[in-house]
């Protein structure tokens, strides 16, 4: 199919179930750009489950029509629809007797790929997600949670799907591995460029991960916008209450986006130097890790001193030492995502990245501590300045 602006298209749907007979979503008209990352939140019974699962027809739409990639889901089988649409539920759907090599590859032999082309397909997944290969060979009971979930994730992109259906995929997990998988949904989002249709009742959630927010109420949608549109101009009262107080609060004051406190010539490191060259460049600049890049500038890691002085005598290279476990800011990422993340824990810098994985840039703890600081008393402060009979 041609590549279309527009790759998800609402136009006048409704849906009423028999029992009922009062309609769960009613006269929707909604558009979803390729390569969106659009999130549905609304109260309990608003209708965005049921709208995201018209698009793959497992809710059968009762009036209207709904458009994928131009063509009408309605003329589309059902079956190879729904092949074609990866689909991540809340408790992952893995099946508990298949090793995870063969829930990854379910809809891929459904589709009768090449053994080949399955076991290339299989590489890549398990690299995206970040798993040792010996993971392939396990079964879903062992695995945690989290783990899991990254499963189902890296399965819905198992037969190259361009649309990812994600219904409230973490809402059972606790709040860190919640985190961890809201990173790494949104990073493989941004690397892939997959669309992605992700219902949520959490408002956090939607402001963190989507470049489009629908606010649905009593089967209508009351707003469509970014993050920043929703937070900044929100339709009325019941946006305003869904979004709390706080937010507003913090939306208000602090619209700060980490490109703009960034350091832009962080100290880094190529991936196929020598040790000597790394504790060399570490002595000169007076710091006891380095970012480690390789020649196109994608950032790969980091080393530290502590290990670089233990494993010295033992290895050669760099990246003998490397550690691929770091985090990773976007210069487009509003800081109040990030900013307690960062304060609350024990890192000095965050590394930032573009969309290619290439290294930016840096943010520092201590530019960050001077912005809340000139957000907490910045005011006041210049008051007290501008008032010189205290002095």
């Amino acid at each position: 199919m041609a590549k279309n602006t527009t790759y998800v298209e609402f136009k006048n749907v409704t849906k009423i179930y028999n029992k009922t007979k009062i309609p769960a979503v009613s006269d929707i008209n909604l558009t979803i750009p390729q390569g969106a990352f659009c999130c549905l939140i609304g109260t309990s019974g608003s209708g965005k489950t049921t709208l995201m699962r018209m698009i793959n027809r497992m809710n059968p739409i009762t009036k209207g029509s709904v458009y994928l990639n131009g063509q009408n889901v309605k003329q589309l089988n059902p079956v190879n629809l729904r092949r074609h649409i990866g689909y991540v539920i809340q408790n992952n759907g893995l099946m508990p007797h298949m090793t995870i090599k063969d829930n990854i590859t379910i809809v891929p032999k459904l589709l009768k790929w090449p053994a080949a082309k399955i076991e290339h397909k299989v590489q890549e997944l398990i690299e995206l997600a970040e798993f040792p290969e010996e993971f392939l060979n396990r079964y879903p009971a062992e695995l945690s949670g989290g783990q899991q979930q990254r499963v189902g994730v890296i399965r819905a992109l198992a037969a190259d799907q361009d649309l990812i259906l994600m219904d409230e995929p973490f809402g059972a997990l606790d709040p860190i591995t919640r985190e961890t998988l809201q990173e790494f949904v949104k990073k493989l989002q941004s690397k892939l460029g997959k669309t992605i249709i992700f219902v949520t009742h959490d408002m956090d959630e939607a402001l963190k991960l989507a470049t489009q927010i629908v606010i649905m109420h009593e089967g209508k949608i009351i707003q469509v916008g970014t993050p920043d549109d929703i937070l900044h101009h929100p339709a009325n009262k019941f946006v305003e209450d869904l979004l709390g107080e706080d937010r507003l609060e913090e939306a208000r004051h602090d619209t700060v986006k980490v490109g703009e406190i960034m350091l832009t010539n962080p100290v880094k490191i190529n991936i196929g130097a020598t040790l000597t060259e790394a504790l060399t460049l570490m002595k000169k600049r007076h710091v006891d890790t380095l970012l480690v890049t390789d020649d196109a500038q994608h950032l790969k890691g980091y080393i530290s001193v502590g290990k670089l002085d233990k494993r010295y005598r033992h290895v050669n290279s760099v990246s003998d030492i490397l550690d691929t476990n770091i985090a990773t800011l976007h210069p487009d990422s509003y800081l109040r995502d990030y900013a307690s993340k960062i304060l609350q824990g024990n890192m000095t810098y965050v590394p930032v990245v573009d969309h290619h994985q290439k290294l930016v840039g840096i943010v520092t703890r201590s530019a960050l501590v001077n912005l809340v600081y000139d957000t907490i008393w910045g005011h006041d402060t210049n008051e007290q300045e501008g008032d010189e009979s205290h002095e």
